[in-house]
């Protein structure tokens, strides 16, 4: 009698219903769940989103099972992408991110500017000044080189570099009485064919020719020359350095004219500081190897300067000063020279 009115008494009737109430709301919750998966699992499916990460040059480090919330949070979308080159990651909305990002894309571009065979259209205007030139070393020879660099992709795999140096000289009255020239030099195209490659080590060669464009017999050679060249570059994190060097003989041209023979070799070490500063060094030194018997036949510089590459408006531009002083040279060429260079950049 005692156990009927404890199983019939309200408070049993009560927790009953609760008990009954609660497996019936997980059940729902179970339900609902399901349901939600089943509607994002073809938006998950269908985003864009992995694909995108997949490409980025470098993956991301983070867990495989926090992936996925971190790409549908835009905020941390960042944290991802920062981990990609300078060129294709996006901008950062946080001022110190934007001012790191622009001052990695000036530090690439200095080193891109100091590569001769980078894929990067370039217009460099080199004028070198040379001070007590002439048998009686009063004079001050000048020529302003300038030398389009334009590259063309020929395939996936190969690039051709094009390099075109067209002298305009200026050079002074003698102590004989001859009266100053000024006007254009012989022109020196070069090609370049260098694999394409992230590796650190980039080379390149291929022809160089001197062309008979000098508007006055006194200011070229007044013969067709031509020999291989070859470019190798190195490139770190602060540091680009390498070498470019050819020779060329002489084939065709005025039979009244020395043949050509000239070897050429330019050692090059940029060291790259903050904000697009660096110190750079790039002595250009030759061989005359048809120079008549008690001539000099090298010419061997040493110096170095200092540049920056910034932007003025939209143009980005690198700029440098150099200074070299001649410990071996032949009779008549110059104590020191003077290097100026501006150079107006186009990266694509």
């Amino acid at each position: 009698m005692a156990q009927f009115i404890i199983l019939n008494c309200p408070l049993h009737e009560t927790l009953s219903f609760l008990n009954e109430l609660s497996l019936r709301m997980l059940t729902m919750l179970k339900q609902a769940l399901f349901l939600l998966v089943i509607a994002l699992a073809p938006a998950a499916i269908a985003s864009p989103t992995p694909t995108r990460l997949a490409k980025e040059p470098e993956p991301s480090r983070l867990p495989a099972d926090w992936r996925q919330p971190l790409t549908l949070a835009k905020e941390s979308i960042p944290v991802l992408t920062a981990q990609a080159e300078p060129q294709g990651a996006p901008a950062m909305p946080a001022a110190p991110s934007s001012r790191t990002t622009e001052e990695e894309q000036v530090a690439e571009l200095a080193k891109a500017a100091q590569n001769p065979i980078a894929n990067l259209i370039s217009l460099p205007f080199q004028n070198n000044t040379f001070f007590r030139t002439g048998p009686q070393q009063q004079r001050t020879l000048n020529a302003l080189n300038i030398q389009p660099v334009v590259p063309f992709p020929l395939s996936k795999n190969l690039l051709l570099i094009t390099r075109t140096i067209v002298p305009v000289i200026n050079l002074p009255t003698s102590p004989t009485g001859r009266e100053s020239q000024f006007g254009l030099g012989d022109i020196n195209p070069q090609f370049y064919f260098s694999p394409i490659t992230k590796s650190r080590i980039t080379w390149g060669v291929g022809p160089t020719f001197v062309l008979p464009t000098a508007t006055d017999e006194l200011l070229g050679q007044g013969k067709w020359s031509g020999g291989p060249a070859a470019v190798v570059v190195v490139t770190t994190k602060r540091w680009v350095f390498g070498a470019v060097g050819n020779n060329v003989w002489s084939f065709a041209g005025a039979s009244d004219r020395k043949s050509v023979n000239q070897f050429l070799v330019q050692p090059f070490i940029n060291y790259n500081l903050s904000k697009g500063w660096y110190l750079s060094t790039g002595p250009i030194i030759t061989a005359n190897w048809e120079a008549e018997n008690g001539d000099e036949q090298w010419t061997v510089p040493i110096g170095g300067g200092f540049g920056r590459v910034f932007a003025i408006g939209e143009q980005k531009v690198n700029a440098t000063l150099q200074a070299y002083w001649n410990v071996v040279k032949p009779d008549g060429a110059g104590d020191w020279s003077l290097r100026a260079q501006f150079q107006f950049l186009f990266p694509r």
